[in-house]
């Protein structure tokens, strides 16, 4: 049935590649996958492989690779992506040695793809089974590592139509899975190789943190008085506002709050940067004099209320700079990365859709992180935020800490392989 399955959806992705300039590029990228491993391939070199459907399991899987790429410099790093989001961004990443697509799951692309490669050993990032590449790599009884995995009782593996299905999960080596849950499931439908870790995204947001730009125009804003001559008074100098990847419904209740309220400056990084979206922002914003990121100067975003990063790639090093934080998304498909904004010792706040994260979960539970639901649960927090210092030096050192304590997931994982190898060897 998953091969049937897989099979219509490789013609369903043929087609719709007609109609869609993503899906065409990814299927142009998985029919040319094999070429350049062909191609690129050196056949007497060891390859280890790192698989991550997009942008985002990959920054979660980077903390490993280049833990690896430092430690283990005789062997090379296969990168491969699904999602146009993941390669297009990370085509040219200097940390491996070859990046591409990863074909689609059928028996013949996978016998391909490994045929061309042959891996020494595998990573898959969190939720990744791909049926067939999983078992041809168990026949060739090579080392396979699911890093970051996190299980629910709602996913297939632990339903009685998922149980043919889950029998991929025996194929993997060892499991590192982020909490508790995850392993108790997987103990119940035999699964015994597992072990908690926690997330290799704490490890990646502190090494965002170590490796964060300067960025005169943003410190320009913030600093603000500085150019208004001696007489400025550091104690009056307005508090900074962070809202990174903002959608509309998050930008109208965090904008219409700042309109009313003069002693904050406030920089939006929306999670969308269009014309349209830009445009969309600044007529919701009122009395206050905005600016562009790319359309600025040092000199005029110091007399600036809100900045406006229109451009991508900034606003991890940006959250530095603020008192309170906001990330998006909650009021959408799911909140972004607050573990980018945490791990900067400041509160973050976020929408109603957080409930599958879990680390949105940790900031409120040491009160490092607020949830809102309405504009008034907004107001109500920064109010508090703003006439009780205490309140926000404690709410922001508790987010730096939840950080900073969940991080080493990946020297646990390096140390756990490192221990099994030397189990089989012994």
């Amino acid at each position: 049935m998953y091969n049937i399955i897989m099979n219509l959806y490789e013609l369903g992705v043929i087609i719709y590649s007609l109609f869609s300039e993503k899906v065409r590029k990814m299927w142009k990228g998985e029919r040319s996958a094999v070429s350049i491993l062909r191609e690129k391939v050196d056949p007497n070199a060891k390859y280890i492989w790192f698989h991550a459907a997009s942008l985002g399991e990959f920054e979660q899987g980077r903390p490993l690779i280049e833990q690896i790429r430092h430690d283990c410099p005789e062997y090379k790093i296969l990168l491969t992506f699904f999602s146009p989001s993941g390669y297009e961004v990370r085509k040219n990443y200097e940390g491996a040695d070859i990046v591409t697509y990863l074909p689609i799951d059928t028996v013949i692309n996978a016998r391909r793809f490994l045929r061309a490669v042959r891996p020494v050993m595998a990573f898959f990032i969190k939720y990744e089974f791909w049926y067939n590449y999983l078992h041809i790599l168990k026949h060739r009884h090579v080392p396979v590592y699911s890093v970051s995995s996190i299980f629910r009782p709602s996913q297939v593996f632990f339903q009685w139509y998922g149980r043919e299905y889950g029998h991929v999960l025996k194929c993997f080596t060892r499991f590192y899975v982020q909490n508790d849950i995850s392993r108790d499931l997987l103990y119940k439908i035999g699964i015994k190789d597992v072990e908690v870790v926690g997330d290799t995204r704490f490890d990646r947001v502190i090494q965002i943190q170590q490796a964060a730009k300067e960025l005169p125009i943003v410190e320009s804003f913030v600093n603000g008085s500085h150019s208004k001559g001696k007489e400025s008074n550091q104690h009056s100098k307005p508090k900074v506002f962070v809202a990174g990847s903002s959608w509309p419904p998050d930008e109208e209740i965090f904008i219409n709050y700042f309109n009313r309220h003069r002693n904050w400056k406030l920089i939006i990084a929306p999670h969308v940067v269009s014309e349209n979206h830009l445009k969309q922002i600044i007529s919701l914003i009122k009395d206050k004099k905005v600016v562009r990121y790319t359309q600025t100067n040092e000199a005029d975003a110091a007399t600036a209320d809100v900045l406006i990063i229109d451009c991508y790639g900034l606003l991890s090093s940006i959250y530095r700079y603020g008192q309170v934080s906001y990330v998006g998304g909650g009021f959408g498909v799911g909140i972004h990365n607050v573990l980018e904004a945490g791990v900067w010792g400041i509160p973050v706040i976020f929408g109603p859709n957080n409930k599958r994260f879990d680390e949105a979960q940790g900031l409120l539970a040491v009160k490092g992180g607020y949830e809102i639901k309405t504009a008034d649960d907004f107001d109500n927090i920064m109010s508090q935020l703003d006439s009780d210092p205490q309140m926000l030096e404690q709410s922001g050192r508790s987010a730096g800490e939840y950080v900073g304590k969940l991080s080493g997931a990946t020297r646990k994982i390096l140390s756990s392989i490192n221990s099994k190898a030397n189990e089989r060897l012994a």
